[in-house]
C-alpha cells in the first residue's frame, strides 16, 4: 500500500459506477476494503490509500483506475462507492476495447466484494 492517491489526469473517463450500503462504520469498512484489495502478485497493480478521505485508488495496467470511497450512512451505516475510471494517456479510445471484460464481470465483482466485506 501507498498513501497519498495520485490526482486524476486532465483526460479521463469514468466508465462505470457502483454503490453499495454495508452494516458497518466507515473506519471499519475502510480497513477491511484496503485489506481485501491489496495487491496480491505481480498483476496486483498499485493501491494506494488516504485513511482521512477514506479513499482507496488501485492502478492496474496502462488505463485502470479504480476508485473507491467510504462514507458514512444512516447512524451506524456505510456507502462503499466504486468508479472504474479510464486513465489511458495518450489513446483513451483504446482502453475501451481493453475495458470490455472488465466492465461486463464489474456488477457481480462488486456485489461479491460487499458480501465479503460485510462477513469480515
Amino acid at each position: 500500500m501507498t498513501d497519498a492517491p495520485p490526482d486524476l489526469p486532465e483526460r479521463h473517463t469514468v466508465l462505470r459506477s457502483f454503490a453499495g450500503h454495508l452494516e458497518a462504520g466507515p473506519d471499519v469498512v475502510f480497513r477491511r476494503l484496503a485489506a481485501a484489495l491489496a495487491p496480491r502478485g505481480e498483476a496486483g497493480g498499485t493501491l494506494y490509500t488516504d485513511a482521512e478521505r477514506r479513499l482507496i485508488v488501485l492502478r492496474r495496467g496502462w488505463w485502470y483506475r479504480g476508485e473507491y470511497q467510504v462514507r458514512p450512512e444512516d447512524e451506524t451505516g456505510s456507502l462503499v462507492q466504486y468508479e472504474i475510471v479510464n486513465v489511458a494517456q495518450p489513446l483513451p479510445w483504446a482502453a475501451t476495447w481493453a475495458a470490455a471484460s472488465v466492465l461486463r464481470a464489474a456488477p457481480r465483482a462488486f456485489q461479491a466484494l460487499l458480501t465479503g466485506l460485510s462477513r469480515s
